[in-house]
């Protein structure tokens, strides 16, 4: 897991995101110019041209913590929405209105699943008073472009809450899963010297969001390797190829960073 040096909080970096979009690109259509004029070209021919297809750090949209009520709801806080409107911007796609802006210790959430004693969400061991105010634009908003499944959809609409920005921070900093791995001696049946770690996991649910920002091909003039792509055909090629999901990070063959992938367009 990695975090953002000034918020601590997850992200995933846009160069190991883009070498995921490319193998799996690659695996699906093997290596030919086409590939190498979005994503750019092999690594010995790394001089030729830079690829056409551009891919911010993945960030943190809303983050999956237990509650008392409604068995765990999505948080977020006013700075990452913020943000994330601020990177909408650079694709002209219209952002967040009315962004909820809570003070400590309490919560924007829309519907009543997540409520205790009348006006309550408990989430790990922290009480929060619920106010509604911004609450059901975010989450619709949310909802709308996170998933195409409707079950969750429906479900991130009354199960989101928008808290405090330093209240997200706590939850994004302590609340993520941490598994102790061991090495073992197969003889002895006991823990190899040096052979006991921990490993620190983000939980399942967690939405990521990144900007795509495609150009034209820059593999013209290369006589046989030479691929004409404009920036729309440029997007579209990375839409007709990468798959619904996506495995990221390590621990592949014990299912680890498996997501599920959306793409939704500009204004």
């Amino acid at each position: 897991m990695q975090r953002e040096r000034h918020t601590d909080w997850p992200l995933i970096p846009g160069s190991s995101l883009k070498g995921i979009l490319r193998d799996a690109c690659r695996r699906k259509n093997g290596d030919n110019n086409e590939l190498y004029a979005v994503f750019g070209p092999k690594t010995e021919e790394a001089g030729e041209h830079a690829g056409a297809l551009s891919l911010t750090d993945a960030r943190i949209l809303a983050f999956p913590v237990r509650s008392l009520r409604g068995v765990f709801a999505w948080v977020t806080c006013a700075a990452v929405l913020e943000r994330l409107n601020r990177d909408l911007s650079l694709t002209g796609t219209a952002g967040l209105q009315g962004i909820a802006r809570p003070e400590k210790e309490k919560a924007a959430c829309n519907g009543n699943d997540l409520l205790v004693d009348g006006n309550k969400l408990v989430l790990e061991e922290f009480e929060f008073t619920r106010t509604q105010e911004g609450a059901g634009s975010v989450a619709d908003w949310v909802a709308g472009h996170a998933t195409e499944d409707k079950p969750t959809r429906d479900r991130i609409r009354t199960h989101l809450a928008v808290l405090h920005d330093d209240d997200f921070t706590h939850f994004v900093r302590h609340a993520p899963e941490v598994v102790a791995r061991v090495g073992l001696n197969y003889e002895r049946k006991t823990v190899k010297e040096g052979a006991l770690f921990y490993e620190e996991f983000l939980p399942a649910e967690t939405l990521f969001y990144s900007v795509v920002i495609a150009e034209d091909s820059r593999r013209k003039g290369l006589k046989e390797k030479s691929v004409e792509k404009n920036a729309k055909e440029t997007l579209q090629y990375a839409k007709d190829n990468v798959p619904g999901f996506l495995q990221i990070g390590g621990n592949e063959t014990i299912g680890k960073g498996l997501c599920a992938v959306r793409w939704f367009p500009s204004a």
